[in-house]
């Protein structure tokens, strides 16, 4: 049986159309876009400048000069918010808002920046995920710099109002960056009608390659770039352009943008069948996250009395996993689901199911067949269904080897 692949959170296959306009760049086309003495540099050049168009349309900015390219999300978000705190470097106690679900490269960025004197503060979040707009409010000061809040989260789906934060960071004249890795692709993203002054881009999570991505920074924002060097990109970040990659992202972005409707709606069935089905097939399953607000692609859902990993070795012949590909090997429980106030057992007992181009009905059949079973079978073993069943407040049961 082949692999059924539904991890598409942690990573996506490259897309034959996205492969095929990068072999010239790592064959033939090899030029360095920075040597304008010759023809291959002027090639180089204008694949870099074509793919740089392609982000831009993607997310509605105003210009392509607003992309700048980066190895991937992690440094974009590194630049977004390291940038930002050097470039107002004579702002006293300065402070960034954001909430305790973003995507760890946002995180433990700022876990870095504290060093550095800057404060740190969470907006609070509901039981589904969504941030709280009044106490987000609250939270910005004049000594506020920056609002970093994820377009959408990365294991339990959510989709934040960033729209309505884009209007709260103007009305208080403060710098707003969005992590997009999960929803570009997926949703719809528009800098200009959000508000938006930085968004970070990752290519391998929207079929096309790894190891290259984008931050866009909008005119007249003040950054300080974190590599120095030739002064490469606006002089933002120095070094040779990784230009296959750099193709490759731009052929991506042209996909998402062609098929975003399409493919949204596809999704969106394809995750409502799958919830529909466990739903009807599996008692005391609840799903985390909101229940509407979420990507078309994403489920994550909680098996009661059910470890998490033996669900997923049990679940054998399909791509699955437990969260955020960052934070997998790791044998601590989700820190969303953690911050959501879901319970440790409950956390421990979390899939988190990431559809994409491939999955069809089939698939999710397939899929909600093996579920079935392997959670009646899986529980006819548990510790845990017993203590249920007897009674007993198993709300602060650690799963062996959890901590």
């Amino acid at each position: 049986m082949n692999l059924i692949y539904m991890d598409h959170h942690a990573t996506t296959p490259l897309d034959p159309e996205v492969l095929d306009a990068m072999m010239p760049y790592l064959t033939t086309e090899f030029g360095n876009p920075s040597s304008n003495t010759h023809e291959m540099g002027h090639f180089a050049r204008i694949a870099v400048e074509k793919s740089r168009t392609q982000l831009a349309l993607l997310i509605g900015a105003s210009s392509p000069d607003e992309i700048v390219f980066t190895s991937g999300a992690t440094e974009a978000d590194n630049l977004a918010l390291k940038g930002i705190v050097r470039a107002f470097k004579e702002r006293s106690q300065p402070n960034i808002v954001t909430i305790a679900i973003e995507h760890k490269a946002i995180l433990d960025t700022a876990k870095s920046l504290q060093k550095e004197g800057v404060e740190i503060r969470f907006a609070k979040i509901d039981s589904s995920g969504l941030v709280d707009l009044d106490d987000f409010k609250r939270k910005i000061d004049a000594k506020t710099i920056l609002i970093s809040i994820q377009t959408a989260n990365s294991e339990i789906g959510v989709v934040q109002p960033v729209n309505q934060i884009g209007k709260i960071a103007r009305e208080h004249n403060v710098l707003l960056h969005t992590d997009a890795v999960q929803a570009l692709g997926r949703i719809d993203v528009n800098v200009l009608r959000d508000n938006i002054d930085l968004l970070s881009i990752s290519g391998h999570k929207m079929y096309g390659p790894k190891g290259v991505g984008g931050l866009y920074v909008r005119k007249g924002v003040r950054l300080v770039p974190m590599i120095d060097g030739g002064g490469h990109e606006r002089g933002m970040r120095s070094g040779t352009l990784n230009v296959p990659g750099i193709v490759g992202l731009g052929k991506a972005a042209e996909i998402a943008k062609r098929d975003l409707l399409a493919e949204s709606s596809r999704l969106t069935l394809l995750r409502d069948m799958l919830a529909l089905g466990i739903a009807e097939r599996i008692d005391q399953a609840k799903l985390n996250g909101h229940p509407t607000r979420r990507l078309p692609n994403n489920l994550n859902f909680a098996f009661a009395y059910v470890e998490g990993e033996a669900l997923l070795l049990a679940c054998k012949g399909f791509a699955l996993s437990t969260g955020s590909a960052c934070t997998s090997t790791s044998l601590q429980s989700s820190y969303v689901l953690k911050a959501i106030g879901v319970p440790d057992h409950l956390a421990h007992s979390s899939i988190r199911f990431g559809l994409g181009k491939s999955n069809n009905e089939d698939q999710i059949e397939l899929l909600l067949h093996k579920l079935e079973t392997s959670v009646k079978r899986l529980r006819e073993m548990s510790p845990l269904y017993d203590m249920a069943k007897e009674g007993i407040n198993i709300d602060n049961y650690q799963w062996p080897h959890s901590h």
